[in-house]
């Protein structure tokens, strides 16, 4: 909405602008020195300060006074009612204050300069924007980031296709933060303060930047651009607001329409660095890192680094003649307040437990760090994903937000079931197994990894079906001779299932991005003790054109990239330490690519975690051993997939370099059993196991 200046204001604007600031102390400083910088030049006058803890005679700004000629208040209602007339309020005030004062400062016909977050709720930020329309005046937040030269030159990097189109946003920020930040004030760290909403947190203050940031790129500015939030809020310290959360953000409107903003920030990292806001395209991506104006421009070409001015928001807002002129105007922070709001909605954040934290300083100096904070941030940011999805063990969950059943043993739970309906669509969202355990509980498997984001632990994927991926990432195409970033992702969905005592059968549907279906699945996973150290998984899986036609199964492999033929089932693996790598006839990742044996072993230790809190807490961290058995389907000689020196992971290739036919009544059928064991295992114990399951080695 435009908002017009009154005859009053334009007149204001033939004489040198007169100032009041509200709030002194903490950032007051900074626009102190901000308001000293530009009275030098002669484009405003500091005509009162108001703050309930007035400074001393003389202390006031840079070299330590602004002249006598500025008076000082106890309060902005008093600094109003003794006849000073301001052109323009700065409000630098404690969150819970921000509403109250704008309001005052409206109606005594004052534009108002207001300090993120301008408001603590919905409710608070609809009646501030009706008192500026009422008033006539204008209102700038100060998200000093906004004022960068930066975003248009990045708007206008994006609508030139350099990066291609734009997959999703991200924005990371690594900051920590000690005792004494939380011991300031009376507010700070406070959802609210005697019933009054505060909403302090990473999100809605510290970090706030980065948020809005994020949201200008992703083009949401008001209430009506932004579809939904997700809310994923933690705390290490003693507070009632989050210092390290996750908010993910769908966007309804903007050049990039529709796109994801994913938040990943913390307060508890073990080092500051610059936070960033990252746009993804299919041929690059842009990184800015706000708080120095620069921008990493990553593309085909290379990577270049450009750094830009910025225009100071009160300079901008005493130059404004309308609403448009702002660079960061309340009406544009229609989508930040929305974040803010699902934040205050949101239920108390979860207090993280003690044996995931490591104290460092001393004193008030002293501050959390999370661990394994900077990869969970990584990875929070590439999958789009909460912590809790990601099943960072300090969630509580063990392992991700569970949407299935569990699978156990003896009472013991070693497999959960996820139905991928939080996987990002770029993904190819698809049910899978992670966490799976051992019996001891040590975590076997893998989902999202930095890596990969489009691994998800234990289960059936496939890039090309009819020219469909149902694998996720990039697409290989014979044509390119290269992957690319394709509109391509299909998903799969759980139609029916049955559940029983150590089985569950599932019916699934493959579905295109239109939603048109391509294959039906019958799946079924089965799950067993063998002895007091030992598990096995089968998974049986049939796939079935669903399209009256038939339908061909392909792989990066069976479209000329080589050795490249993964698809079908696959297994993704954590991290290994030691791991060795084996078949009845070949050992290593070379030897044991693309070959045919009746089993596969891999064995090392493992250091994802365990299953319970107390295995955790004072773990050395030198990893936990186990051995994975993947037996190969008697259906087909499929080859094994083997990948160990750039990412871990197993797979029975379904169409090695050769794409395979599905068609009506004619289902292409694999059945592959995974024994799951403690400790290393030589040959001679994997085919007694065989032996002792019947199956033959």
């Amino acid at each position: 909405m435009t908002q017009p200046l009154t005859a009053g204001t334009t007149e204001a604007l033939a004489r040198t602008p007169r100032i009041a600031l509200v709030g002194v102390h903490g950032f007051g400083e900074r626009h102190l020195e901000n308001l000293a910088r530009l009275g030098a030049k002669g484009s405003l006058e500091l005509v009162a300060v108001a703050d309930p803890l007035p400074p001393a005679e003389g202390t006031l700004g840079a070299e330590g006074t602004l002249g006598p000629e500025v008076k000082v208040f106890a309060s902005l209602d008093e600094l109003l009612a003794s006849g000073i007339a301001p052109d323009v309020v700065i409000v630098s005030t404690p969150i819970q204050t921000h509403a109250p004062l704008a309001l005052a400062a409206l109606t005594a016909g004052a534009n108002v300069y207001l300090e993120k977050p301008p408001v603590a709720s919905m409710a608070q930020y609809e009646e501030v924007m009706a008192a500026a329309a009422r008033a006539g005046r204008l209102v700038q937040v100060g998200f000093q980031s906004l004022g960068s030269e930066a975003l248009p030159a990045i708007e206008a990097l994006v609508a030139s296709g350099e990066i291609g189109d734009v997959r999703g946003i991200s924005a990371t920020g690594l900051w920590l933060r000690s005792k004494a930040y939380f011991t300031r004030s009376r507010w700070a760290g406070k959802r609210s303060l005697n019933g009054t909403d505060v909403v302090d947190g990473v999100a809605t203050n510290a970090l706030a930047h980065a948020v809005a940031t994020g949201l200008r790129l992703a083009g949401a500015r008001t209430v009506a651009d932004v579809e939904s939030v997700d809310t994923d809020l933690y705390r290490a310290n003693d507070t009632e607001s989050d210092d390290t959360s996750v908010v993910r953000v769908k966007t309804t409107a903007g050049s990039t329409g529709g796109t994801v903003l994913t938040c990943a920030l913390t307060l508890c990292a073990p080092v500051q660095s610059a936070p960033s806001v990252t746009v993804y395209g299919t041929l690059g991506q842009l990184t800015f890192f706000y708080t120095e104006d620069r921008l990493e421009i990553s593309s085909a070409e290379g990577t270049r680094t450009e750094t830009f001015g910025r225009t100071d928001l009160l300079e901008n807002l005493l130059a404004a003649r309308t609403e448009e002129d702002l660079l960061s105007p309340l009406s544009g922070s229609g989508a930040y307040v929305s974040v803010l709001e699902a934040i205050r909605t949101a239920k108390a954040p979860q207090q993280i437990l003690p044996e995931f934290i490591t104290w460092e300083g001393e004193g008030d100096a002293a501050h959390p760090v999370v661990h394994g904070i900077e990869a969970l941030i990584r990875r929070a940011a590439l999958g789009q994903a909460t912590f809790a999805e990601l099943g960072a063990p300090w969630t509580g969950s063990n392992g991700p937000a569970l949407n299935g059943p569990a699978f156990s043993v003896d009472g013991v739970p070693v497999a959960a079931l996820q139905d991928g309906s939080q996987v990002r669509p770029t993904s190819s969202p698809r049910p899978y197994l992670h966490p799976v355990r051992t019996l001891a509980g040590t975590v076997v498997t893998d989902h999202v990894p930095e890596d990969h984001v489009w691994h998800l632990g234990a289960g059936v994927a496939l890039q090309d079906v009819d020219g469909i991926n149902f694998w996720g990432g990039r697409t290989y195409t014979r044509d390119a001779g290269a992957y690319l970033w394709r509109e391509d992702h299909g998903r799969i969905i759980t139609e029916s299932a049955e559940y029983g005592d150590g089985h569950r059968r599932e019916q699934l549907s493959w579905l295109g991005p239109d939603g048109t279906p391509l294959l039906g699945e019958q799946r079924e996973w089965r799950w067993a003790g063998v002895g007091n150290s030992a598990w096995k998984l089968t998974l049986d899986f049939r796939l079935e054109s669903a399209t009256g036609r038939p339908v061909l199964l392909g792989s990066p492999g069976s479209n000329g990239r080589p050795q490249g033929g993964y698809g079908g089932f696959f297994w993704r693996l954590p991290k290994v330490g030691d791991a060795t790598i084996w078949t009845p006839d070949a050992r290593g990742e070379d030897a044991v690519h693309g070959s045919v044996a009746p089993w596969l072993a891999w064995s090392g230790t493992f250091d994802a975690g365990t299953s319970a809190p107390g295995h955790v807490t004072g773990d050395p961290g030198l990893g936990h051993p186990a051995t994975l058995v993947f037996l190969a389907s008697p259906q087909a000689p499929d080859p094994w997939f083997v990948r160990h020196s750039g990412y871990p992971g197993v797979g029975l290739s379904l169409a090695w370099d050769t794409p395979v036919t599905t068609g009506p009544g004619r289902p292409v059928h694999r059945t592959v059993t995974v024994i799951v064991a403690d400790g290393f295992l030589a040959t001679q114990d994997i085919e007694q196991l065989i032996s002792t399951l019947g199956e033959p080695a």
